[in-house]
């Protein structure tokens, strides 16, 4: 599920970045701008079909939608392709899925794995997505050529259905492999959740636990924004060509899924059972404060790409992970509404938000102030994570299961 999802996904977002990147720097705070409102009004229409279907048609119809719309972009490539509104709509539309996608391939694990089984497992799932993420863009250099983009969006699709076919499958797994009830503390899968398109937002805010979870996302996101920007300003400024750039950004993927792949097999899920959760949620944002404030000192190209990609190995391999586990201790309709919710509308706030505080220093004219205040937000973000991490703890031990994993 996870790597035909994330081959896909990964053909396409260097053409994404380059994209983003021909629209001007200075004009990326209003593609942020635009995902975030894209992402407010795809919001309710997730909630409503979590509301009516079952649990398990949830992934295979919201991807059947995406298939849908994955086509129609490569229609309009074929018949528009050097349209700029083209291209600004799909840097926008594939922002939103993105994160939806994922985040959903994510609610039907924690929906079928108990925290015990999350911990030992997570990790190993998750290199599924790693290599993916390093199949993708492999594919999409060799492809694009006789393919072309639109090509490469018919094909991104149908690893979509594949994806899909997947999911469905791992829920007739659950089925023929019950765990106990006590452990499962979960409703019929094939009961739809109920409720309404905007259960996801009150569950958040009337739930300490599930707020903890999206201030964590907030701070992540804004670390992520701060580093964004600036691998756009430092791009652009040393490789000027737009086919350089894009092939910068695929470098940079393959080894952030290169690491993230051997870290996940060998040490991730070994972390999360011997030391417990909290580690894969604050190791990252300590590691991260002292990059930004590298970065302060050093802030040339080759210091960023050590700073990035150990971001986002770190964010593949271990923060993603235990992000994810915290959903197994939470009722169903947290795990499929609450969790999108904080997955796509929580994050993409923080990206709008972080995206034209990061504008407003650029313009203020020194980095260096950026990268000061974006060690201050790792720093926060690893307390959250350390709080999270005991919550956790608490939560599991209420429901029965042992805690130590």
């Amino acid at each position: 599920m996870f790597f035909l999802l994330f081959t896909g996904y990964f053909m396409l977002r260097p053409v994404r970045e380059t994209m983003g990147v021909a629209g001007g720097v200075e004009n990326l705070q209003w593609l942020f701008t635009g995902t975030f409102i894209a992402t407010l009004i795809a919001m309710p229409l997730f909630g409503w079909l979590a509301s009516k279907a079952s649990r398990r048609r949830i992934l295979p119809w919201a991807y059947g939608f995406f298939v849908l719309n994955l086509l129609s972009f490569a229609a309009a490539l074929v018949l528009r392709p050097d349209d700029i509104w083209t291209a600004r709509a799909f840097y926008i539309w594939l922002s939103v899925f993105n994160l939806l996608a994922i985040s959903l391939a994510w609610s039907v694990l924690a929906d079928i794995f108990v925290t015990a089984e999350a911990k030992r497992l997570f990790a190993l799932i998750a290199g599924g997505a790693s290599l993916g993420g390093l199949t993708g863009p492999i594919l999409g250099t060799l492809l694009v050529a006789p393919l072309g983009h639109s090509g490469l969006l018919v094909l991104s699709a149908l690893l979509l259905a594949g994806s899909a076919i997947a999911g469905v499958a791992l829920y007739r797994w659950r089925d023929a492999h019950p765990v106990p009830a006590a452990l499962q503390a979960q409703n019929d899968s094939r009961r739809p959740l109920g409720g309404n398109p905007f259960a996801g937002a009150t569950e958040v805010f009337r739930s300490p636990y599930l707020a903890g979870i999206a201030l964590f996302v907030v701070l992540l996101a804004s670390v992520s924004t701060f580093l964004y920007f600036e691998q756009a300003r430092l791009v652009s400024e040393t490789f000027p060509d737009p086919t350089r750039q894009t092939q910068v950004f695929g470098l940079i993927d393959t080894v952030v899924q290169t690491l993230s792949i051997l870290t996940q097999i060998f040490f991730t899920g070994r972390i999360a059972k011997s030391l417990g959760i909290g580690v894969l949620l604050v190791g990252v944002p300590l590691l991260m404060a002292c990059g930004f404030l590298w970065l302060a000192l050093s802030p040339v190209f080759a210091v960023f790409v050590v700073v990035m990609i150990a971001r986002r190995a770190g964010e593949y391999a271990l923060v993603r992970p235990g992000r994810e586990m915290l959903y197994t201790v939470v009722a169903p309709v947290e795990k499929y509404k609450a969790k999108n919710f904080i997955d796509t509308v929580i994050y993409r706030g923080g990206d709008a938000v972080s995206g034209w505080v990061k504008r407003g220093l650029d313009i203020v004219g020194d980095p260096s102030l950026a990268m000061m205040i974006g060690a201050g937000v790792a720093l926060t973000w690893a307390g959250v994570g350390y709080g999270l991490g005991r919550a956790e703890k608490r939560r599991e031990a209420a429901l029965g299961g042992d805690p130590s994993g």
